[in-house]
């Protein structure tokens, strides 16, 4: 079953800061890379080092506190970049240099003014840079997603035969659909001869919201790491949600595959990211959101009160969160009033509740959300209501 083991390379201290009003100082990136360990993280990109002194410092401490996960500092395919990367992962007990360069036509003409022989020359020679400095290589084809595969399968057995331990196939712009994403790691698979020399890394964006997807798509075909952040932050539309693939992993279990993260430290890493990136968690986001345990129709409630997995497939504390919350709108039935009144303290029998129902209803069409304040007030204006707490 080891074959089935997914590492979670995370890189919410870089891609995922490079999200607008995102920026972290050290003190912050430590104190995130630390419960990243916590959670059990494989990989932590630290940084990109020779993008700012204070950035090369960030990944020069965290790689001085970070016992058991590898730690990753970016660089673009130029020597100076590899040197200072290598540089500041000195102090790292598992130090990974992450390199690499465009080879979709798109970026070959339009970015670098080239050619693809260029560009795979300039590839093999970056990974060979940092073949000399770190015994772990990871290379990221950049546009992967829109690179032809050929060429694609072509570049990536030249980095494997320079030394790439990892190889990255990034969907940069989130363009491709899952099943040619998957379509496009099998090719790989069978059209590279050394791959079984190297990893295969998936790192999928957002753009048309099909990055977990994508991601599991390249997992089922081969792939064994998946690059994520936590919330899903990143690039424009962000970048893979480590909780959304983490779960869909665990959850799916026909799958075979498994992680090393603690689920229960989801929700709380989730919390600290928001608050410490300043960017809120939308409330309809899976697994993290506000509203992920919450329940406010009234067919919905009523099954959920019966049983809770007619409508939730995951138990909020196995993800570390609250727990699952009954929310009263005007959509809500009696089974969920009762069950609020219930939790007050209030003992109403059907009757009683039938006749709170239709003042609860006047209640409910003028507000939002029906909150506990007005439960009291329906209660206690209630003729003959038996307060029990």
């Amino acid at each position: 079953m080891s074959d089935k083991k997914i590492f979670i390379f995370d890189t919410t201290l870089r891609d995922g800061e490079q999200v607008p009003g995102c920026k972290l100082n050290t003190t912050e990136k430590i104190e995130l890379a630390l419960q990243l360990e916590a959670l059990g993280v494989d990989v932590i990109e630290a940084g990109f080092p020779i993008s700012s002194p204070g950035d090369f410092h960030s990944v020069e401490e965290i790689s001085r506190i970070i016992k058991n996960a590898t730690v990753c500092g970016l660089s673009r395919a130029v020597q100076k970049d590899i040197e200072v990367a290598a540089d500041a992962l000195k102090k790292a007990k598992r130090p990974r240099i992450h390199t690499g360069i465009g080879t979709s036509d798109f970026h070959i003409k339009s970015k670098f003014n080239s050619n693809r022989e260029e560009i795979l020359q300039r590839a093999v020679q970056a990974v060979k840079w940092a073949r000399n400095l770190v015994g772990d290589v990871e290379f990221y084809a950049e546009d992967s997603g829109r690179t032809d595969n050929e060429y694609l399968a072509r570049v990536i057995e030249a980095v494997i035969a320079a030394g790439a331990t990892v190889v990255n196939i990034p969907d940069t712009t989130g363009y491709c659909l899952p099943d040619q994403y998957g379509e496009k790691i099998a090719y790989l698979v069978n059209n590279v001869k050394n791959i079984d020399k190297a990893i295969i890394s998936c790192h999928c964006h957002n753009d048309l919201g099909l990055a977990t997807a994508n991601s599991i798509a390249g997992i089922r075909n081969g792939a064994r790491q998946i690059e994520c952040t936590i919330n899903g932050l990143g690039e424009r539309a962000g970048n893979t949600s480590l909780e959304e693939v983490v779960m869909v992993i665990k959850q799916h279990r026909q799958l075979g595959f498994y992680t090393g993260i603690n689920a229960k430290e989801l929700n709380p890493l989730s919390r600290a990211v928001a608050d410490t990136m300043r960017m809120p968690v939308q409330p309809n986001k899976a697994i993290v959101g506000a509203n992920a345990f919450s329940h406010s129709s009234g067919i919905h409630q009523d099954g959920f009160l019966k049983d809770a997995s007619t409508y939730e497939i995951i138990n909020p504390e196995e993800v570390g969160a609250d727990e699952s919350k009954i929310v009263l709108t005007a959509r809500s039935g009696r089974s969920a009033l009762a069950f609020r009144f219930k939790k007050l303290g209030y003992e109403f029998n059907r009757n009683d509740v039938d006749t709170l129902y239709d003042r609860f209803l006047q209640v409910a069409d003028t507000k939002k959300e029906v909150l506990e304040a007005d439960l009291h007030d329906m209660a206690k204006a209630y003729a003959g209501t038996t307060v029990t707490a």
